[in-house]
């Protein structure tokens, strides 16, 4: 298939879907910041699972039922997995038995080290029991991927990322349990360019072996990720790469898109979710998951129904489904327990939060050393939206929203005492922007973000009359230092003091003010 032909075809979705908007559906499938995407079907049910970094809880879990409209469902882990201490990226399930295994990075303890460990549940929401470390290698050992050939399991990694020579992804065997290597590792693929090479899915089709892997920057603004693609005749090689590389790319639409895996329709299509930044504003929402179906095709390679260009107009997996809005988010918090959306940053504070008559009380404590408070996040689904709370309480502790990067880099606005402050951090060094006298025991917040990186905040005695705090001193350097070299910032609920003097919410409000994908 000629590159002119797959560009064509991206070009006419979006007129096609003009006149036929139930045939389609617009990307992101989840949205907000959920990296490395992994995906299985269960009968007839999705499952999807993506990197959680520094936030925890560790890995979450989406489910859907036609390949377009997810909702989140859990986590895999809610506690730190005894042998790991950060970096928590790239899971991977696999069905094996009647069990679901996730096999996922994350860095040792012990070293440091990125290797690559296990854990098994009867279900892909079920309890997950860890069985620590399966694959450690040199300097670091990333982005598993397992395959079953012939009643035989073998795992796939990237190797080599932190060496002084071209990166290799390589495979061993694994134990009929799946939960430990056996033999010596192989190479399936060497980055002799030096381009990249990551994230890979390994199938076999019509007698080749498959690999597809993604090249380039994964991550930040100057991202270049893309899909390529090579085959084999025999399991460990050699394999060869398609000539037409890479098959899936960015767009004018799409900044950068890669590292995902394939599922199947009940019907046997094969389809694929990976996850994509979308360029400009569109940047600070994260890396979202993209869905794009691919097909065999006549000469022997697997191509993206919609072209080699990243489109987020895909035609829909499912006719009689219809693609469910972005309705914001709204908590009340009279659910028996957190919901599935929020997460915080484990690595710079310990946070103590409970549910009680529809309130929430929210508290923290600094861990390693950093003096910082506790911050409880949601990710952005939109570049432009608005985030609203209500403190309940005074007391001497900070109490109030953020925009938070990391405990080191972050904005805040809050009650602390009888005093109102809007303050932000910047590479640990706290600066005040506004101090004013609090006008009420029980305050209203609100922060405003537009195009990324803009952001003013508001307050309110009764919830209905809003007076503007003005931030003069915060320059777009400082909202885009918000962002980790692998994630964006998030709005979030804030407290800094002791635990016995908690912070309590009565509500949060999330509500978007983009129109479209």
């Amino acid at each position: 298939m000629k590159k002119t032909t797959l560009l064509g075809c991206c070009l006419l979705v979006p007129a096609l879907a003009l006149s036929q908007k139930e045939a389609y559906f617009t990307n992101p499938v989840i949205r907000g910041d959920v990296p490395d995407p992994s995906i299985i079907r269960v009968d007839n049910q999705y499952f999807a699972v993506g990197t959680s970094s520094e936030w925890a809880p560790y890995y979450p879990i989406f489910t859907s039922s036609d390949l377009v409209n997810w909702k989140p469902v859990g986590h895999v882990f809610d506690q730190l997995p005894a042998w790991a201490s950060s970096s928590f990226w790239a899971p991977e399930w696999f069905s094996w038995r009647g069990k679901i295994y996730l096999y996922y990075t994350a860095r040792k303890k012990a070293d440091g080290i990125s290797c690559i460990g296990v854990a098994m549940a009867d279900s892909a929401t079920g309890v997950f029991k860890d069985y620590g470390p399966v694959v450690e290698f040199g300097k670091e050992a990333i982005d598993a991927f397992v395959l079953e050939d012939d009643g035989k399991l073998y795992i796939s990694w990237k190797a080599y990322g932190l060496d002084n020579r071209p990166i290799e992804l390589l495979a061993c065997r694994l134990s009929d349990d799946g939960l430990r290597t056996e033999g010596e590792p192989f190479t399936l693929l060497r980055d002799d360019n030096r381009a990249g090479m990551e994230g890979q899915q390994w199938f076999k089709h019509d007698g080749y072996y498959y690999l597809m892997y993604s090249t380039g920057g994964c991550c930040g603004p100057t991202s270049d990720y893309a899909v390529s693609v090579a085959r084999s005749r025999n399991l460990q090689g050699p394999y060869e790469p398609y000539e037409g590389n890479p098959i899936l790319h960015g767009s004018r639409d799409v900044l950068s898109i890669g590292h995902g895996t394939i599922t199947t329709a009940p019907d046997g299509r094969l389809y694929y979710l990976c996850h994509a930044y979308l360029p400009g504003k569109g940047f600070f929402r994260g890396r979202e998951p993209f869905l794009q179906e691919i097909r065999m095709e006549a000469d022997g390679w697997p191509h993206f129904v919609t072209g080699e260009y990243a489109c987020l107009v895909q035609p829909m997996p499912f006719r009689e489904t219809m693609q469910e809005p972005d309705f914001g988010f709204t908590d009340d918090f009279t659910a028996g327990s957190l919901r599935p959306e929020w997460s915080w940053n484990y690595t710079f504070a310990n946070v103590e939060f409970s549910l009680q008559n529809g309130k929430l009380s929210l508290a923290g404590t600094p861990c390693n050393g950093v003096n910082t408070g506790a911050a409880l996040c949601l990710r952005p689904s939109a570049s432009d939206y608005t985030f609203e709370t209500a403190v309940l309480n005074q007391n001497a502790s900070w109490k109030g929203i953020v925009l938070y990067g990391d405990g080191k880099n972050l904005i805040t606005f809050g009650a602390c005492g009888d005093r109102l402050r809007l303050k932000y951090v910047l590479k640990g060094q706290e600066h005040q922007l506004s101090d004013l006298p609090i006008p009420s025991s029980q305050l209203y917040l609100r922060m405003k973000v537009s195009q990324g990186t803009e952001v003013s905040f508001a307050y309110s005695i009764d919830g209905t009359t809003w007076e503007t705090v003005s931030t003069p001193n915060l320059s777009e350097d400082i909202m885009r230092s918000l962002i980790q070299w692998d994630r964006v910032s998030r709005p979030g609920l804030y407290h800094e003091g002791t635990l016995s003097e908690p912070a309590i919410f009565e509500y949060v409000r999330m509500e978007t003010t983009e129109t479209s994908h």
